[in-house]
């Protein structure tokens, strides 16, 4: 049946389903980290700073990944990017006495690289295997893999929890580490060798992208993201830990829900936008998202203050910022691979990522910092300015591909 199908499907299935395995074991290696180090008696501030040499490779990789993958093809980055991930778990494969803080932080920035290569590549292959004229079938299909990798990264959250319940973590590093090597070797026998290679060999002067509208996406894509993380990525957590008791089961569990539903609605971004009337969205889409999104972390914040239990208001306003996030992020990532140039795509997806991955660490940095200075409240607030700025931002953005860039 899959030999069947026409060459550019059997890619896609073959990009997306590489994109799958290395998502689990992305969301799995995170929560097996966390419930490690938390089982260790480490507080959860320590525990975010595992992760900020992940976030800081994440805006190196996508700068450079995006000019190998443009030099070299996608298919030797997406392979690169998961040959890195075995690499990673590996090295959680020595004994307790071995992993301390730097050893971890270490196998996470490798995690971060290979994350990076692997989300890049994919995002890039796309505009190589839909015809140029097919932008409502682009939408979908980004949607799809956009969509599909966050609900698997909260799928993978609880795979990890579950793995670290019938072994340690050694245990689990490697049954991850064999299973993703067994799509490793698939992924080298069925990715085409000339997979998004550009045609003119780039310089490496063109890294930073030239396009006034890919600029200005990416830098909204930076305040986006760095809104979102101020408050989820270690103030929330920390949060619900003090004030509402809750054990890390109960944490983990709740934010690995909010990732799975965020994913499946960026799945059904394409059906909520424009697809019923047949078109794939333009800037002033971004625009009108974004902007609707903005007050929803002060209006939680402005709830809390006056309710008589804020937890509640803060999980329902929590599912509300997720879904209209979702569909910001979806519509976000079909316009980065719209306005990208058809020959070296990679370059153009890799800038742009590189903001995404610097609002990630700017968010997480400022998380962590806020939080202690003046708790939630003051990251919801900031949350709203950050969404804010990405809303002004936005303004202007074409509806498609700028002509002549």
């Amino acid at each position: 049946m899959f030999s069947q199908l026409s060459a550019e499907v059997r890619q896609y299935l073959v990009v997306t389903g590489n994109y799958w395995a290395f998502t689990l074991t992305d969301g799995a290696l995170r929560m097996l980290v966390i419930l490690h180090f938390y089982g260790l008696g480490y507080n959860t501030l320590q525990i975010a700073s595992l992760f900020l040499l992940y976030e800081f490779f994440g805006v190196v990789t996508n700068l450079v990944g995006g000019y190998l993958g443009a030099r070299l093809g996608l298919n030797r980055t997406m392979n690169l990017g998961l040959f890195l991930q075995l690499l990673a778990l590996a090295m959680l494969l020595v004994p307790d006495a071995q992993l301390t803080i730097v050893w971890v932080m270490l196998a996470q920035a490798m995690s971060g690289i290979a994350k990076d290569l692997n989300k890049m590549s994919a995002k890039s292959a796309i505009k190589s295997l839909v015809p140029a004229d097919a932008q409502g079938m682009l939408f979908r299909w980004v949607a799809i893999l956009t969509g599909s990798k966050n609900t698997l990264k909260g799928i993978g959250f609880f795979l990890g929890g579950a793995m670290l319940m019938v072994t340690d973590l050694q245990g689990a590093a490697a049954i991850m580490l064999i299973a993703l090597g067994l799509v490793w070797l698939l992924s080298l026998l069925l990715l085409k060798q000339d997979l998004g290679k550009s045609k003119n060999k780039p310089k490496f002067r063109q890294l930073l992208s030239k396009n006034r509208a890919i600029n200005q996406l990416s830098a909204a894509r930076m305040m986006l993201f760095g809104a979102r993380d101020i408050w989820f990525v270690i103030a929330l957590p920390v949060y619900l830990s003090q004030q509402a008791n809750w054990d890390h089961w109960q944490v983990g569990s709740a934010l690995a829900l909010w990732v799975i539903a965020y994913g499946f609605m960026q799945s059904l971004t394409p059906w909520l936008t424009g697809r019923r009337q047949g078109r794939a969205p333009q800037g002033k889409d971004a625009l009108f998202w974004v902007v609707a999104l903005t007050a929803i972390p002060a209006l939680i914040a402005l709830a809390m203050q006056a309710a008589n239990d804020p937890v509640l208001l803060l999980l329902v306003g929590l599912g509300v910022f997720g879904l209209v996030f979702a569909v910001n992020s979806s519509i976000h990532s079909y316009l980065i691979v719209d306005y990208a140039d058809a020959d070296g795509t990679s370059l153009d997806v890799g800038f742009y990522y590189m903001a995404n991955a610097a609002g990630r660490l700017l968010g997480t940095v400022l998380s962590g910092w806020v939080f202690l200075e003046g708790g939630l409240l003051w990251c919801l607030y900031l949350s709203t300015a950050m969404l804010l700025i990405a809303s002004l931002l936005s303004i202007g953005l074409p509806a498609t591909k700028p002509q002549g860039s």
